[in-house]
């Protein structure tokens, strides 16, 4: 087997939320759709303190929300308004622009909570980057799962594995969270032509390599990869279709055309922009 490309995260702090975030990268800047992968690292926060991502937009993209800990209140300019669960799915489709706001829920914010979870960006491909913006919210219990031999597969965006989720994905994908017993194994078969996996906890091989958590491996193409759980093992899968071209991205907005993020850039620094309603505060558009 051909040796994967591993990406090593950068941490950062997003509102104060800490992250680690290993797309987009200079040794790769997409998988399948995916160009932007969010880690946001489990978290404990005192009575009063939360996380509280300000008002900000978006063009050109898809934002998916999931979580193992904690709730996250979406809130966005098309008027949604979401408390999010851990293992629902929160999909928000930018189109032409969409702002939104993403916070730890009031009650919450009052007792205290915890927040473990990741956040992508899909690409939209280019006959949809300038389309109208949607939301949706999925329910856990609407995720397909299978359980087969002590290897769990829940479906959270896209297909793979004969399961399909309900979540309106633009383009071929592949998002699965499989959580493996030890001295299990699991296959990764060629159904997409792009694949990286990326280890949230547990010891690993692939193939007959260890596998470091939260690295992202981008797997070779062409070829299946066997995986094989040592102690028990949390993983996420993404993948899908190659990018119909190359984007650009520049602060919240993802592109084909540069001159797409040029517009989106003026008109929210002018302030020509769908609002969240209720919302005042937003984050100013970075110099």
């Amino acid at each position: 087997m051909s040796r994967p490309l591993i990406i090593h995260p950068r941490a950062e702090s997003v509102e104060g939320q800490p992250i680690l975030r290993p797309l987009p990268s200079a040794q790769c800047r997409s998988v399948g759709p995916f160009v932007f992968f969010d880690h946001m690292l489990d978290t404990r926060y005192a009575p009063g303190s939360g996380m509280d991502i300000r008002q900000h937009p978006h063009i050109g993209l898809s934002t998916l929300t999931y979580l193992f800990e904690g709730e996250i209140l979406h809130k966005d300019s098309l008027g949604s308004e979401q408390r999010v669960l851990p293992g629902d799915v929160s999909w928000m489709t930018a189109g032409s622009g969409v702002a939104h706001v993403e916070r730890t829920p009031a009650d919450a914010l009052s007792r205290g909570s915890r927040l473990h979870g990741l956040q992508v960006w899909l690409a939209s491909p280019r006959e949809n980057e300038q389309g109208p913006p949607s939301y949706s919210h999925h329910p856990a219990d609407s995720l397909p799962v299978s359980d087969n031999l002590g290897v769990s597969i829940r479906m959270i965006a896209g297909q793979g594995f004969c399961l399909e989720s309900p979540v309106p994905v633009l383009s071929p994908t592949l998002y699965a969270l499989v959580q493996m017993q030890a001295a299990t194994t699991l296959n990764v078969p060629l159904e997409h032509a792009e694949r990286a996996l990326y280890l949230l906890d547990g010891e690993l091989l692939l193939s007959e390599d260890e596998v470091e958590p939260c690295n992202l491996l981008v797997l070779p193409e062409g070829e299946e990869v066997t995986l094989y759980a040592q102690s028990e093992c949390q993983l996420v899968l993404i993948g899908g279709a190659p990018l119909d071209g190359p984007r650009r991205m520049n602060w919240n907005f993802v592109a084909s055309d540069p001159e797409l993020i040029e517009q989106a850039r003026a008109r929210w620094a002018a302030g020509d922009w769908p609002t969240v309603p209720g919302e005042t505060s937003r984050i100013e558009l970075p110099r």
